[in-house]
């Protein structure tokens, strides 16, 4: 049974404890959101892999999908802020399904393809994802060994780069037999299959998790204040805002970006999406094992925000002169960076607090994550449409980036 100073006035004893840390529980519950959140990051991460084929029929130009990512980020601030509540009394995995049916129903309201429709279903898949994080964290914080926290929420977090790496390989394929629409119909669908599939485990898990601090998970209010009165939990929700912006930014805009300016067709840029998204997966495993042996996590995330931050300058140099190769590898290290960092952050979040408070921790700081999300593809966009030039809106969401990450390699 997990033991740590910080949190073990905060632990359970007897055998429903022992029971909920056992290896068997934690690698059940590992499984369990690690396929909830490659099918919900997998929804969020199609409508950029859509939107160059969907442009035409919808009469608006592909990059500004980055309105619609905003709308979707908007939305699960919100609704993380109330997931502490959601999970107190409806359980983890429930929730997890409730966000499932969202997020299958938000990309079939973008299939439909109207504007109003599309904004609508963003905002749906918004209010799906929120909760997903939260409740993740809530069933992990009171399974996770302490010895391999950051491994086991960095292996968890691998369903965000993997499900954009699904979306990368497999959307651009399901548009050439079925059309863009087909293509959004067949992911809803996929969503609602992962959501029959977890029943069988959900009274098992639900029963098995610590019940959450509800002084900490009361309304909008009190995660968002536990997240900022704490100061290291306020230090990485505010970096989280531009590492998030920084993340977001990829996803959202270098398959239309590679498209666009470099000449790469649909499924080529696609590729390029899947390099960057798998490359995220393996660096998130690997940061998870380097914050949990050898560096620091607080350092590790610094030396991670600058590496994102030289990636992002790099890849606006991109252009036809460059062979597919090149590309690849450098995006490869754009997403090791910039999609491989998130797990070492909420293993923090997580360790930092009681497990009861994890939930709750985990939805205000993602609040600031989401808030980021919204803000920084916005900026990007609006540079992008006031000055045409790719360079001048990686090198702003690069500078934003770098500046927290200093943060992180201040002395304490």
């Amino acid at each position: 049974m997990r033991r740590t100073p910080s949190d073990a006035s905060a632990q359970a004893v007897g055998g429903a404890a022992a029971a909920r840390t056992s290896i068997g529980a934690v690698w059940l519950s590992l499984a369990l959101t690690l396929v909830i959140q490659v099918l919900a990051s997998l929804v969020v991460f199609t409508p950029p892999v859509l939107a160059p084929a969907a442009q035409a029929d919808i009469g608006v130009a592909a990059s500004s999908v980055g309105i619609v990512t905003s709308v979707v980020y908007a939305a699960a601030a919100f609704a993380a802020l109330l997931s502490g509540d959601l999970i107190g009394r409806h359980g983890p995995i429930r929730v997890s399904q409730y966000s499932l049916a969202l997020c299958g129903a938000g990309i079939a309201l973008i299939a439909v393809g109207h504007p109003v429709f599309i904004l609508a279903g963003a905002l749906v898949i918004g209010l799906g994802y929120g909760p997903v994080t939260p409740a993740s964290s809530a069933i992990l914080a009171d399974r996770a060994p302490a010895r391999l926290r950051a491994l086991i929420f960095s292996l968890k977090q691998t369903g965000v780069p993997i499900g954009g790496a699904l979306a990368g390989a497999l959307v651009p394929g399901l548009i050439i037999v079925l059309g863009w629409q087909g293509a959004a119909f067949v992911i809803g669908a996929a969503s609602l299959v992962v959501l029959l599939a977890v029943q069988p485990w959900r009274g098992e898990v639900d029963r098995g998790s610590r019940a959450p601090d509800q002084s900490a998970t009361h309304g909008l209010v009190g995660p968002l204040a536990l997240a900022l009165r704490h100061t290291r939990l306020r230090e990485m929700a505010l970096a989280s805002f531009t590492y998030s912006g920084m993340q977001m930014c990829l996803g959202t805009f270098l398959v239309v970006f590679l498209h666009d300016r470099a000449g790469l067709s649909v499924p080529a840029a696609g590729a390029a999406l899947s390099t960057a998204m798998l490359a995220g997966v393996v660096g998130r495993i690997f940061w998870g094992v380097l914050a949990d042996n050898w560096i620091a996590p607080r350092r590790l995330l610094g030396v991670l925000g600058i590496c994102m931050s030289m990636c992002a300058v790099l890849v606006a140099f991109v252009d036809v002169s460059w062979p597919l190769p090149a590309v690849l590898v450098l995006c490869a290290a754009y997403g090791a960076t910039a999609v491989g960092w998130n797990g070492v952050y909420l293993s923090e979040v997580a360790r930092v607090v009681p497990p009861d408070q994890a939930a709750a921790a985990t939805g205000g700081s993602l609040a600031m994550t989401y808030s980021g999300v919204v803000a920084l593809p916005l900026l990007f966009w609006a540079i992008l449409a006031t000055t045409g030039r790719y360079p001048a809106a990686f090198g702003a969401v690069a500078a934003l980036t770098a500046w927290r990450a200093a943060f992180f390699m201040r002395r304490i």
